[in-house]
């Protein structure tokens, strides 16, 4: 079966599209976790939703690649690292993170993630400058995520310090997150995308669930349909988005910080999906007025990146 034209065409509006479907996906996950994590503990709902996801993945690459073990021999490393930093640690963090901050705020907080992806990628990959222009429309969406923040006044509520101390791991995860996507991009062609993906994100998987079993024991047999549900939705969706966001990354022309830019929509659809779906979560004046700030610097970083292949 011949793969979507969208996914072979290597073209800017091409590229914008998958990223945006990508990070649509993924936006709707931050409810969908705190749903899940009603019924069972974060590190082995996290483990077995990614080992899913691997498994979806095999029938897309299994036939297509003829020689599956050097492949895996001579990406051995790669796999590893990728699983490690991009799954494992990532993930390992942002559960245990989302145990202690709202759906919409840690959606919120995953919005800075493309700041830390851009600054690594100028520091890691000489490709990837920084102009005054893309600095000052991050800087606008940073704002935007700080507005976000406030609106939520975590320091009065009875748990505002384990609060405090969620944000400051998903922020964490947002470095390795970042780390995550040089290492891809910095690889490229170098292994199938979609196979790396489905590797890598079953052994993060099964990293997180051999975790899971000295800190929180083995995983319930019976738990009701909605959970079932949910998990098998975000195995689908990180199936989906993250093979959506390696075949991007393999793409010769492709920037991490461009790419990562786009990350900017999870906060704002992240919230929304959250507000709609959790009854104890609603929205605020000021945590809109962040949301214009957010996709006003994608239009404004946009319009720079633009600008300078226009003088190239």
């Amino acid at each position: 079966m011949p793969m979507p034209r969208i996914l072979q065409e290597n073209s800017p509006a091409a590229n914008a599209a998958l990223a945006i479907l990508a990070c649509l996906l993924w936006s709707t996950a931050f409810a969908g976790i705190k749903i899940g994590l009603r019924y069972t503990d974060p590190f082995s709902f996290a483990g077995i939703r990614f080992m899913l996801a691997g498994l979806m993945l095999a029938p897309f690459w299994w036939r297509k690649c003829r020689e599956k073990g050097k492949a895996i021999r001579e990406n051995l490393h790669l796999i590893v690292l990728v699983g490690f930093f991009q799954t494992f640690v990532l993930y390992a963090l942002f559960y245990f993170g989302i145990t202690m901050v709202s759906g919409a705020v840690t959606a919120i907080i995953i919005g800075a993630s493309p700041l830390v992806a851009a600054l690594l990628a100028h520091h890691c990959m000489g490709n990837d400058p920084l102009t005054p222009a893309k600095t000052g429309s991050l800087g606008l969406g940073v704002v935007g995520v700080i507005v976000l923040c406030l609106s939520r006044e975590p320091w009065n509520t009875p748990a505002g310090l384990m609060e405090l101390a969620g944000i400051g791991l998903l922020l964490l995860s947002t470095v390795t997150s970042a780390y995550g996507n040089i290492l891809v991009a910095r690889s490229r062609k170098s292994m199938e995308p979609v196979m790396l993906n489905s590797l890598q994100i079953f052994l993060g998987g099964l990293m997180l669930f051999l975790l899971s079993l000295p800190l929180e024991g083995l995983p319930r047999r019976a738990l009701p349909l909605e959970y079932y549900a949910v998990l098998l939705w975000l195995a689908a969706l990180s199936a989906i988005a993250f093979s959506l966001w390696f075949v991007l990354l393999s793409r010769p022309g492709v920037q991490v910080s461009w790419l990562n830019l786009w990350k900017f929509i999870i906060p704002v659809f992240g919230a929304l999906f959250s507000w709609l779906l959790l009854p104890d979560e609603s929205p605020t004046l000021s945590s809109l007025t962040g949301m214009l700030c957010i996709a006003l610097s994608i239009i404004l970083f946009n319009l720079a990146a633009l600008r300078q292949e226009g003088r190239g």
